[in-house]
């Protein structure tokens, strides 16, 4: 028995997104603009970043559901979703597409059975481990936007907000109020 299957991945995703969101929310419009340092993300791209990075995932094993990576073409991939992240979008274009590609992925991972979450991966040549379970790779996703969501509201501090998460725990040890 899994005790971590397709509801879990579906529920824990739905909250990370829920506080990526929430960090969205708290920047100004004009501060998705703002390049932390030379050759980095602006927030506006990072935001548009998370929202689109479960493609990779979601074409590996949803639209092909590949068993193995090689000849898998990541060099299109990444340019294409590179452009995407570059599109200047209003705050309220961006909080919607985090609202709709996080519910198209929870809803997509909602549906999935043990036997398919222990499928393997073929990796490609050269890389370690040799394959992976499509568990593993499918978590990735939840991973990498609790990465950048770091970063995120280590922007936010530079700019001066007091990220959601610290707000919400200060209230609970009273230190502050809402």
């Amino acid at each position: 028995m899994n005790y971590y299957g397709a509801m879990e991945l579906a529920r824990s995703f739905r909250t990370v997104r829920k506080n990526t969101i929430a960090i969205a929310q708290d920047f100004p419009e004009e501060k998705y603009g703002l390049r932390p340092a030379p050759n980095t993300r602006t927030v506006g791209e990072l935001l548009a970043h998370i929202a689109l990075a479960y493609n990779f995932q979601h074409q590996v094993h949803a639209q092909e559901r590949r068993s193995s990576l090689v000849g898998f073409d990541f060099p299109s991939l990444m340019q294409r979703l590179g452009a995407e992240e570059k599109v200047q979008r209003s705050k309220d274009q961006t909080l919607e597409m985090l609202r709709s590609s996080g519910e198209k992925w929870a809803g997509w991972l909602e549906g999935l059975t043990e036997s398919f979450l222990a499928e393997r991966v073929e990796m490609p040549a050269g890389a370690t481990p040799t394959s992976k379970s499509r568990f593993e790779m499918i978590l990735s996703v939840k991973e990498h936007e609790m990465h950048h969501r770091g970063q995120l509201m280590l922007i936010e501090r530079m700019v001066g907000i007091v990220p959601h998460l610290t707000r919400e725990m200060q209230v609970r040890m009273g230190i502050a109020r809402t």
